[in-house]
C-alpha cells in the first residue's frame, strides 16, 4: 500500500504526537521514527535497517580506539535520525551501502578503511585509556580471538553478554598493553592532525613506506618495524598525510570529540547528546532527519536511562573496573602518553580549538584516574 506514495508530508500529528518526516522518507520508513510527544518527551523507536540508495545523506564517521563505546555514540545518531550505523568491516566485506554512519577503528590494527570515499565528516570518541584496554581486550574475547571478519560475524551475537576469565584478560594484559598505550595516542594524534602519518612509537613523521608497514603490524614484528631501521634515524621526512584522508568532505581532522563516558554519566549525558545531534544538523543532508530539539533530552533518558537500543559495554555484566589490575609500569607509561598528548594539544595552535580543547580536558580527568591508582599500587 505505501508504494505508490509520491508526497509526504513533512511533518504528522497522531493523538498530540509529532513525527518529524523528511520529504525523502516513505511511509513505510515513518512507521520506524522515534517519536516527539510534545512537550520533551518521546518515544524511542529502532531505526530502519533497509537504507534506500536514493537519499543523498551527508556521512559521518564515528573513529576511536577499539573499546566498544563508538557503539556507545551512533545508537545516538541511530535514535536522532532513525538512520543505521554500519561497520567499516561490513562495507568491505558485505558491500559499499547507503548508510548514513561508519563505525571506524581505523588506522588502528583493528580497523580497515572499508568504506571507500562516500564519507563527509568525522567524530572522534575518547574514552579512558585504561578502560579501553579492558573493553578492548573484552571484545576480541567476545568474537574468539578472531583474525578474519567471516570468523568474528560468526561470535556476533556474544557482544557485551559477559565477562571473559580474569586469566584470559591478564594473558592478553601482559602481551599487548604497553605496545597498545602507543597506539591509543598515536590513534589520536592520527585524527586530530588530519592523518598525518605519523610512526606510533617515536611519535615522529614518517615515509609511505613505513606507513604502509605500519598498517601491517600481523605481518611485521616491532622490531621489523623500527623507524631507525625502516626510515633512517637521520632521515628528514618531510609531512605526509594518509591520501584516504583526501576522499572525505571535511577531511579527517574531527569535526568533534564525542566522550561516550560523559555520555553515561546523568549529569552530564544530555549535553553529549545534544553535542551528536548539533553535529549531525551541520548539513542539512542528514540535518533534515534529525529529530526536534527539544526531545534530545528525551532521547537520552530512554538510551541511557531506560535502556532502549542495542547492547552496549555498560550491559556486560559479571567483572566491574575495580577487579581489572595493571602493573605500576603500565599505569606509568599510560600516564606518559597522556601527559604528550595533553600537553601537545593544550598548547598553540591547538589550544584555540574546540575539539583540542574538549580533548585536553577529557584526557585531564582520565590523567588524574589513573594517577590515583597509580598511588594505590606504589603504596602497595
Amino acid at each position: 500500500p505505501y508504494a505508490t506514495v509520491e508526497v509526504v508530508q513533512t511533518q504528522t500529528e497522531t493523538k498530540g504526537a509529532k513525527v518529524h518526516v523528511p520529504a525523502t522518507l516513505d511511509l513505510q520508513s515513518q512507521r520506524t521514527l522515534s517519536l516527539n510527544l510534545g512537550g520533551g518527551n518521546c518515544k524511542w523507536q529502532p531505526p530502519v535497517y533497509t537504507v534506500p540508495d536514493d537519499i543523498d545523506f551527508y556521512k559521518t564517521v564515528i573513529a576511536g580506539f577499539p573499546s566498544g563505546d563508538k557503539r556507545m555514540i551512533f545508537v545516538q545518531m541511530e535514535a536522532l535520525t532513525s538512520w543505521p550505523c554500519k561497520d567499516e568491516w561490513d562495507f568491505e566485506h558485505i558491500g559499499m551501502s547507503n548508510h548514513p554512519f561508519i563505525k571506524a577503528n581505523y588506522p588502528h590494527h583493528e580497523g580497515i578503511w572499508g568504506w571507500g570515499g562516500v564519507a563527509d565528516q568525522v567524530v572522534m570518541m575518547i574514552r579512558n585509556i585504561r578502560r579501553s584496554m579492558v573493553e578492548y581486550h573484552d571484545i576480541l574475547w567476545d568474537i574468539g580471538y578472531a583474525k578474519t571478519w567471516e570468523d568474528a560475524s560468526l561470535f556476533l551475537d556474544n557482544l557485551y553478554s559477559e565477562r571473559p576469565p580474569m586469566t584470559d584478560f591478564l594473558a592478553w594484559r601482559d602481551e599487548r598493553v604497553m605496545d597498545e598505550v602507543y597506539w591509543y595516542g598515536w590513534f589520536i594524534d592520527y585524527y586530530m592532525e588530519g592523518g598525518l602519518m605519523r610512526d606510533m612509537f617515536t611519535h615522529k613523521t614518517t615515509t609511505k613506506e613505513h606507513w604502509d608497514m605500519l598498517m601491517m603490524p600481523t605481518v611485521y614484528t616491532r622490531a621489523e618495524l623500527d623507524y631507525d631501521l625502516v626510515v633512517g634515524a637521520d632521515t628528514v621526512v618531510d609531512d605526509a598525510y594518509d591520501p584516504n584522508c583526501a576522499t572525505i568532505t571535511e577531511g579527517c581532522e574531527p569535526v568533534a570529540v564525542i566522550s561516550a563516558e560523559n555520555l553515561r554519566d546523568y549529569s552530564r549525558g544530555p549535553a553529549e547528546t545534544a553535542l551528536i545531534g548539533n553535529v549531525l544538523n551541520r548539513d542539512s543532508r542528514i540535518g533534515e532527519h534529525v529529530i526536534e530539539q527539544e526531545t534530545w533530552d528525551c532521547i537520552w533518558s530512554e538510551l541511557i536511562e531506560n535502556g532502549k537500543g542495542l547492547k552496549t559495554v555498560y550491559d556486560r555484566p559479571g567483572f566491574v573496573e575495580s577487579d581489572y589490575n595493571f602493573s605500576a609500569e603500565m599505569l606509568q607509561e599510560m600516564i606518559k602518553e597522556l601527559d604528550r598528548l595533553i600537553a601537545k594539544y593544550g598548547a598553540s595552535p591547538w589550544s584555540s580549538k574546540t575539539t583540542a580543547n574538549k580533548l585536553v580536558s577529557l584526557l585531564s580527568e582520565h590523567r588524574v584516574l589513573i594517577q590515583e591508582e597509580l598511588d594505590d599500587v606504589l603504596a602497595g
